[in-house]
């Protein structure tokens, strides 16, 4: 009876499939607004069956232990490999169901504000087709019942990040920025893949975990058990190695440092593409994985887990530093997505066993506060991309010097912005701060050091983000450019999208907020959390006011410096400190020691030396083996002539030879 009730979940992946297959076979013969109404129309019955599916899976009853069960509808094998084999399937557990949510909900706004903004662009239909597939394969991606089926649907989303940030493939920035960021991910996941057949190979299985408890439908392939006493004799050093070479996989998809530099060059693709990428799909992959393979990490390889707090703390810093120096508006929101992106990692590192090595949702405090920022942070950032969007479709530039004062035009870009400004910046109320407040607690619990150098960072983001606001809808307003282009509000197609999040950002801020303070349960603890059991969040009262007053402070401080006519104070500290300003604005020149690695270090010392063993020794060996071929075939030749008179004269040689050999034997 419960498989039937999740019969239908296939379908989740088979719309957005046969969205993609339809547009991209028959697009061109369609109309833009036909092409645009069957991938929306796809996304939204994907949505709704994804919000179904939601309320029918945490509406059901909990186990005995108090966890909602793993199920697994649909399971087939798809290829045998000896003891193991590779399968597909769906597997509905709460951060999957979760993430369904997410994607489905951010995917289709992004569906319904693409009819304004790509409205007249040429490839219209093409850009639908790549949106679905997209969208598909982040879907495949959180729902895979095996580490192989993840890693499938992993590259189909490198694939489509690839299509859909070339988008403007006649114009040389968007083909690098795609170029660059194929490259840098595919750098990433061979890591990634190295370490699925390390793991596979010592365990005998591709599961996430070795526990069972899993419901699966009739019909299904059973799972090959994990061979534990294996997997133990190997977890000295063999499964820790293989859990950290997935977790460069997920920092390049994620954009951790320093796999962090295509992320910034994918703004050349359209914005909507931009609010995908960073609220819903491509680099939340990264952290879906860490936290799909969590149970493994906390059985065996707890110290390695370091590994993925430390990265994550300096990448949120120097995004954080870097984005208080960019002009460019969406390269502002880049930055902060790798700050914000680097939070959630830093979340889930922490998550170690805590009071007396009790492994409860309390000591794992980090793994919820992860998760529930994930689900925040996509919306209240998909809210500032799309917003971003309208700024740019209202005075065709992306530069904030070309704004200034648009508050005045645009006042539901400015009242949504500002809404997820609070929110981003962890302001009671907003849901930013309910997530960002426990990932605050869960790091002074491991370590007051992290604690408050992520409360600092946090102080840096609400200070860049309305740094960002006040350039854009207060400072100065730039009258000769609005001259030419009056600024206006965009469409009701791009706006209600706007409203939609905004409207989530908020409900789910107030609500958290106060249950937080006040104790009570329905929060986000009581679907996702590290023990799949019912977690009621608990603020720590001294930390949310202290992480509460230096946002405010931060604000005040961009407001003091940035929302005036003029700004005097940022330009004598521009003056003051120009070479630190550069440096910032120049990403702290990230990009040029890439270049300066790959091309004179990579390509010089050890590209030009393989190629030349390749050309003189591997081709030259073969090359020699032929020549020798060919000459011995050439020598051989008068001996096969078909002259008779030759024969007898070499067969009685022979034969004298032979007797005068034999004779002196």
């Amino acid at each position: 009876m419960v498989m039937e009730i999740y019969s239908y979940s296939f379908l989740i992946l088979l719309l957005p499939a046969l969205s993609f297959v339809i547009l991209a076979l028959a697009g061109m013969k369609m109309s833009h607004k036909t092409a645009g109404l069957i991938g929306t129309t796809s996304l939204g019955l994907v949505t709704v069956l994804s919000y179904w599916t939601a309320f029918a899976y945490f509406g059901a009853d909990r186990l005995a232990d108090g966890t909602y069960a793993t199920i697994v509808p649909y399971n087939f094998t798809w290829l045998p490999l000896g003891n193991l084999h590779f399968d597909m399937g769906i597997l509905l557990d709460p951060i999957s169901v979760m993430m369904l949510i997410v994607i489905s909900t951010v995917s289709l706004m992004v569906h319904i504000y693409s009819f304004g903004y790509m409205h007249g662009e040429k490839g219209f239909q093409r850009y639908y087709a790549f949106l679905s597939l997209f969208t598909m394969s982040m879907l495949g991606l959180v729902v895979a019942t095996n580490i192989f089926q993840m890693y499938t649907f992993w590259e189909l989303v490198g694939v489509s990040s690839y299509l859909l940030i070339g988008f403007y493939y006649p114009l040389k920035p968007a083909i690098a920025a795609s170029k660059k960021a194929f490259i840098v991910t595919r750098f990433a996941d061979m890591f990634f893949l190295i370490g699925i057949l390390m793991f596979g190979y010592y365990t005998d299985s591709f599961s996430f975990s070795f526990a069972g408890n899993i419901v699966m439908g009739e019909g299904t392939t059973p799972f090959i058990a994990g061979n534990a006493a294996k997997a133990v004799a190997a977890a000295g050093f063999i499964l820790p190695t293989a859990l950290v070479l997935m977790f460069i996989g997920g920092a390049g998809k994620s954009a951790m440092f320093p796999l962090h530099i295509w992320l910034p060059d994918a703004m050349e693709g359209p914005t909507p593409v931009s609010a995908l990428i960073h609220a819903a799909t491509m680099v939340v992959a990264g952290v879906f994985q860490i936290a799909r393979m969590f149970p493994l990490w906390v059985e065996y390889a707890q110290p390695q887990m370091s590994i993925v707090v430390w990265v994550g703390v300096f990448t949120a810093f120097y995004a954080a530093a870097v984005a208080c120096a960019q002009s460019d508006i969406k390269r502002v929101l880049a930055f902060s997505t790798i700050s914000q992106i680097a939070f959630m990692m830093v979340a889930l590192g922490v998550s170690l066993p805590g009071h007396h090595g009790v492994l409860d949702n309390h000591a794992q405090l980090g793994f919820m506060a992860g998760m529930f920022h994930l689900f925040t942070h996509a919306m209240f950032k998909a809210c500032l991309f799309l917003g971003a969007g309208c700024i740019i479709h209202a005075v065709h530039s992306n530069e904030m010097a070309m704004m200034g004062g648009l508050r005045k035009y645009m006042p539901i870009t400015n009242i949504t912005f500002l809404i997820s400004c609070f929110a981003i910046a962890g302001i009671p109320f907003f849901s930013g701060f309910s997530s960002k407040d426990e990932i605050i607690t869960a790091c002074f619990a491991y370590s007051p050091v992290v604690g408050w150098i992520m409360t600092g960072i946090a102080a840096m983001t609400a200070f860049y983000m309305f740094r960002l606001y006040y350039g854009i809808f207060w400072g100065t307003e730039n009258v000769e450019a609005h001259e030419h282009h009056t600024p206006h509000e965009a469409p009701a197609t791009m706006t209600i999208p706007l409203i939609v999040l905004c409207v989530i950002t908020m409900g789910v801020g107030i609500y958290t907020t106060i249950a937080g303070f006040a104790g009570w349960g329905g929060s986000f603890g009581s679907f996702v959390s590290a023990e799949g059991t019912d977690y009621t969040i608990h603020f720590d009262t001294q930390i949310a006011a202290t992480s509460t007053i230096i946002a405010i402070l931060s604000i005040c401080l961009a407001t003091y410096i940035y929302k005036g006519e003029s700004q005097p104070i940022a330009d004598r500290l521009y003056k003051t400190f120009p070479k630190l300003h550069r440096a910032a604005y120049k990403r702290f020149y990230q990009d040029e020691i890439w270049q300066y690695v790959t091309h004179r270090i990579i390509f010089r010392c050890i590209s030009k030396p393989v190629a030349w063993f390749d050309r003189h020794v591997v081709d030259g060996t073969f090359n020699f083996m032929a020549w020798g071929a060919n000459e011995a075939g050439e020598s051989l030749r008068p001996w096969q002539s078909g002259d008779v008179r030759q024969y007898a004269v070499w067969f009685l040689t022979g034969t004298v030879a032979l007797t005068l050999i034999l004779l002196a034997i």
